[in-house]
């Protein structure tokens, strides 16, 4: 018995060791894989914390205390410090997310107020007050800066004032709506997964249609029938599409669903509003099928290429990368891309139009490019598959 065991277990490693391409997706492709992302999400998110510090920022103070002068003074050479009395029309402003400035009011008189209290005393602390944007990023991370700060000050003389103290429900000091809170987690976490679902339905399908078809030995059947070869190329590529769109809009909508939950375990609020327009909802549709087009084509052409359906998912691992390669990009870009022409390069676009319409800032001409160049992405495809299917070594590859 033991040694029938060990004859099992040799012709298992015999098989695997000697297949290459197995090999490879098998033992190397995942920790490239990983290595590769992990190692692009560092760089990302180091690049993106440079970025930030690098962009010209404004701190206005009102009643700057003599004790934390100096200490507002090193944030760097890029922030702007001015002191100077502000009032609501300023602290409004700050709604616009593009605009790089801080509010920060001390009370009059501060170091006397935190000098004579002690915390003991009925009385309320002295409340320092900054207003910002956290859809800013620049100015979220200098917001923790200048927390940072006030937090080791108040630590080093015992808790004598507070930070941002909401005394009435009408206070506010981060003036970033729901709309752009939510569109901005939204707009970097939704594109990959809604990538990654388009390719996980595509992939479930696709395979079966054609490298399936090809293993079975059915393929040949379709192929002597009156069908020209580009209509049996067309016809499986809707089929793959339509069945692939399917399962992802059935995913988006469980995870649309999901987002007020998601949003409470943020400390956000669970009834959201997004309003996000018809015409938003007809452009996402829009990205998401011409996407999905140039996904099941290209897996329709590596499934012809295969000889079964293990060799298809094999060939299909590199394009899996790609779309997660994708997909991260924009999880670490500030902001929508402006440049019209990146909307020409394959999976980036919809990602970024995706990125740029859940964030409220998408441009329509961007969006055209991004649909239509993936429309003729996938028609070249379809005309490739079908020369493909002209070619009787590639429809009969054993």
């Amino acid at each position: 018995m033991k040694s029938n065991v060990l004859t099992i277990i040799k012709k298992e490693f015999d098989r695997v060791f000697r297949d290459r391409q197995l090999m490879f997706t098998t033992v190397l492709l995942p920790g490239l894989i990983i290595y590769f992302v992990y190692s692009f999400i560092g760089m990302g998110a180091t690049r993106m914390i440079e970025a930030n510090k690098s962009e010209n920022i404004l701190i206005q103070v009102d009643n700057m205390p003599q004790s934390l002068a100096a200490s507002f003074e090193t944030f760097g050479d890029n922030v702007t410090l001015e002191e100077k009395s502000f009032g609501q029309t300023e602290i409004n402003a700050l709604k616009d997310k593009n605009i790089n400035v801080l509010l920060v009011r001390f009370p009059a008189q501060f170091d006397e107020l935190v000098s004579a209290y002690s915390p003991s005393d009925s009385i309320a602390a002295p409340n320092v007050e900054v207003y910002y944007n956290s859809a800013n990023d620049v100015a979220q991370n200098m917001f923790s800066a200048i927390r940072g700060k006030l937090t080791s000050y108040e630590e080093s003389i015992s808790n004598r004032f507070d930070i941002n103290r909401i005394d009435s429900p009408e206070v506010r000091f981060n003036q970033a709506d729901e709309d752009q809170v939510s569109g901005q987690i939204l707009g970097r976490i939704l594109p990959l997964m809604i990538l990654m679902m388009l390719f996980s339905g595509v992939m479930a399908v696709a395979q079966s249609s054609i490298a399936g078809e090809k293993e079975r030995g059915t393929i040949a059947t379709l192929l002597v029938t009156p069908l020209k070869r580009n209509e049996l190329a067309l016809g499986k590529i809707v089929a793959v599409s339509g069945v692939s769109l399917l399962s992802a809009l059935s995913s988006f909508a469980g995870i649309v669903l999901s987002l007020p939950q998601f949003m409470m375990s943020q400390g956000g609020s669970a009834n959201m509003s997004f309003q996000y327009t018809t015409a938003d909802y007809i452009i996402l549709l829009l990205i998401i099928i011409s996407t999905v087009l140039v996904v099941a084509a290209i897996v329709s052409i590596l499934s012809t290429i295969a000889k079964d359906t293990k060799n298809a998912a094999s060939l299909c691992m590199p394009l899996m990368f790609v779309m997660m390669f994708a997909g991260i990009i924009c999880m670490f870009q500030n902001g929508p891309i402006d440049d019209t022409l990146m909307y020409l390069i394959p999976f980036y676009n919809a990602t970024s139009a995706m990125t740029a319409l859940l964030q409220h800032e998408l441009v329509l001409t961007n969006a055209i490019v991004a649909i239509g160049a993936n429309i003729v992405y996938a028609s070249v495809a379809v005309w490739g598959l079908a020369k493909m299917f002209n070619s009787e070594r590639i429809m009969f590859r054993r």
